[in-house]
């Protein structure tokens, strides 16, 4: 019994790892819109076997980091204007929540998102662009767990992969400074208890990401 738990707890963990490794590769921008990841190809790659191949590859489906149609390999998607819309019409109502809840309740995680703007501001510009959406992307989820519901900051997960990956694939942010000015001014409404002010702040930021984004792939959906 507890060696087959072993087993078990070992092949989590070499999913996991492996999975680790299959994002980051994806959001670092390495892998094309378009690259297939076949099971087979991954599990000779990383000399794993071919169900652990698929437990991962199966994992970044879910997380939309990866594609997959019936009887294909998954593949990295090519996202779109339609894309940007969908995950906007998601992430802003529930950012914008998030502060109000986080003043009514006290619980505004101040050291969390200081350190979140920090590290940003601090980014040298040599920094990989995916590290630089990192950690805009951390300010923005510190808040998000600071609410303390399991599902609140699990819908939150299933949509950063694919906000990580849109703004690689566009190579497209607001900029450093003007994205620490915005994150600065969101939590100065958080600290001094100001919800509307707060919601406000978060809506205009996100409602620029977002017009930044459409801009980039145009009118025509693509």
């Amino acid at each position: 019994m507890a060696q087959d738990a072993v087993i078990r707890l070992s092949t989590v963990s070499v999913v996991e790892a492996l999975a680790a490794s299959l994002r980051d590769r994806v959001l670092d921008g390495q892998l094309a819109p378009g690259t297939t990841f076949a099971e087979t190809e991954i599990a000779a790659e990383y000399g794993v076997s071919r169900p652990t191949a698929r437990s991962a590859v199966t994992a970044l489906v879910h997380e939309g980091l990866l594609r997959r149609d019936a009887n294909k390999p998954a593949c990295v998607p090519q996202l779109t204007r339609a894309d940007v819309d969908d995950l906007f019409l998601v992430r802003t109502p529930l950012e914008t929540h998030v502060v109000r809840i986080l003043v009514e309740r006290g619980t505004v995680p101040v050291a969390e998102a200081e350190r979140a703007i920090t590290d940003l501001d601090r980014l040298g510009t040599e920094a990989p662009h995916s590290t630089f959406v990192e950690s805009d992307l951390r300010f923005h989820q510190s808040l998000v767990e600071a609410v303390g519901s399991p599902r609140l900051s699990r819908l939150y997960r299933d949509i950063k992969g694919e906000m990580h990956l849109c703004m690689v694939q566009t190579r497209h942010t607001l900029g450093r400074e003007r994205i620490v000015t915005e994150h600065g001014g969101v939590l100065e409404a958080l600290r001094a208890g100001e919800a509307e002010e707060a919601v406000s702040r978060m809506r205009a930021h996100l409602d620029g990401a977002c017009s930044s984004l459409q801009r980039i792939f145009g009118d025509d959906g693509n």
